[in-house]
């Protein structure tokens, strides 16, 4: 016959086992659960860069997915870029600058766009893509805030 206290004791042992499993057991469908969201991720990132890739090597300024939209990239000035690789408005844009013949405001170049140079945030989108327009060699961003035509 077991002791009574010998019996309590393997119980309340019993009982500490069994729920302790179960926790490893939680843990355990939440880790394979993060391990195949991981695997996911992982197929949706190499997707992605082949996609990027194979746009990157076709001809002209590569068109990505951002936010279900399609966004034109401005590439890079570099040799073998000719402008037509420009979305249009960039190219518009960068005529308007070479069409003044030296350094030029944005209002000067949105009012030779035909914006609305009166209201001031119409003239901060344009002067977002001038200043891409620069980063990226197109163009050249004087001191004083005025743009040229890039070398």
């Amino acid at each position: 016959m077991v002791d009574p206290e010998v019996h309590e004791r393997i119980t309340a042992r019993r009982a500490e086992l069994d729920e302790l499993e179960e926790q490893l057991v939680k843990q355990l469908s939440e880790v394979r659960a993060e391990r195949d969201e991981l695997a996911v991720a992982v197929r949706v990132w190499q997707r992605m860069s082949e996609q990027l890739a194979d746009e990157r090597a076709t001809a002209g300024s590569p068109v990505v997915q951002v936010a279900g939209r399609a966004v034109r990239l401005v590439p890079d000035r570099a040799s073998g870029v000719a402008e037509p690789a420009l979305p249009t408005d960039y190219q518009r844009i960068l005529a308007a600058v070479r069409q003044a013949g030296g350094p030029v405001t944005t209002r000067a170049v949105g009012e030779a766009l035909g914006l609305d140079t009166g209201v001031r945030g119409k003239l901060e989108p344009l002067r977002g893509k001038l200043t891409k327009l620069a980063d990226r060699g197109w163009l050249h961003k004087r001191g004083d805030g005025k743009f040229t035509v890039g070398p």
